[in-house]
């Protein structure tokens, strides 16, 4: 195995052991290490297969996948899927059984209530490493502003809402 499939092991590896919250809280770190350390990707390619990622069915964070192929074709795709879902498989997996047989353990409810604002904190943190990428002129701010309105205001899937942001910026650039 050459030193690029390595790394991709390696990289999603890590940020598969760093998922606590769930994707979104892992994206300043995969950002970081996939654009600035790395150089697989730029900003724009990265914006572009996390919005894939969002319009895709399933996981949104298949986007590794994606970056996997984008940078050693089938073999960096399979190893992105490895190195980042099995780490956290099975520590999951493991974390579970702990969990459960000491379920009425005076530090679970401390455990969990610990974590809660944690994971809100890394879900914020990925939330505006994406703002950051996607925000780039007024129109990405219209866009990004009515999108978050409507969102909040009426119950429409978040699926037809980036279709509509790619429309409105396809006839608004």
């Amino acid at each position: 195995m050459n030193d690029t499939n390595w790394n991709i092991l390696v990289v999603f590896g890590l940020l598969s052991i760093l998922t606590i919250g769930g994707g979104t809280a892992i994206l300043p770190e995969m950002k970081q290490l996939t654009i600035n350390q790395q150089h697989w990707l730029t900003d724009p390619q990265f914006r572009n297969i996390f919005a894939l990622g969002q319009l895709a069915p399933g996981p949104n964070m298949l986007i590794v996948v994606v970056i996997g192929y984008h940078v050693a074709g089938f073999l960096g795709a399979f190893l992105a899927f490895v190195g980042f879902f099995t780490p956290a498989s099975i520590i999951v997996l493991y974390a579970n059984r702990v969990w459960a047989r000491y379920e009425k353990a005076d530090w679970h409810l401390t455990m969990q209530r610990a974590m809660a604002p944690m994971v809100v904190g890394f879900m914020i943190a990925g939330t505006i490493t994406i703002t950051r990428a996607a925000i780039s002129d007024v129109l990405t701010i219209v866009i990004a502003l009515t999108i978050f309105g409507i969102f909040m205001m009426w119950k429409i899937n978040p699926a037809l809402l980036v279709l509509a942001g790619a429309v409105a910026y396809m006839i608004g650039a």
